[in-house]
């Protein structure tokens, strides 16, 4: 029998320096950019998870992490345990992302999915405006025509 059940992920909402760090997926359209994620391995800590997360795929040390919430994200049937996450060390992309950006904290524009909303929440806690960013959902976007 088969459940369907959603599988856990987390998200990091990455501080560096004073400064919001949002990361672009190898093959993802331009100027798309997101919280960097991943998921649980068996057994892992959540909060284990996402420092590991953020290590491998930006190469910066989590020396604090606070959790935001849990939101799904339907599109991949999962459940994304969102953290925002203080960080140090020298930022080393994984060949995992294609580029990432920083941001100051009031700057962030949240979308209205998944990790976006996380975002929307972080921002809240802090008396931040919220300005959505109002594109279509990834799904949504055409993909690039294949090259001959």
């Amino acid at each position: 029998m088969h459940w369907g059940n959603p599988t856990p992920a987390v998200g990091a909402l990455v501080e560096h320096e004073g400064e919001m760090i949002l990361a672009r997926g190898q093959g993802w359209p331009e100027g798309w950019f997101a919280l960097v994620t991943g998921y649980l391995e068996a057994r892992e800590d959540p909060k284990a998870g996402v420092a590991r997360e953020v290590k491998e795929e930006l190469g910066l040390e989590v020396v604090e992490a606070n959790i935001i919430g849990n939101y799904i994200f339907e599109r991949k049937n999962e459940v994304m345990l969102c953290y925002h996450v203080v960080t140090r060390g020298t930022v080393s992309l994984s060949p995992e992302l294609a580029e990432y950006r920083r941001y100051k904290p009031e700057a962030l524009r949240p979308w209205r999915r998944a990790t976006g909303l996380a975002v929307a929440d972080w921002m809240r806690s802090r008396n931040l405006d919220i300005v959505w960013d109002d594109r279509p959902p990834l799904a949504a976007v055409p993909s690039p025509p294949a090259k001959a």
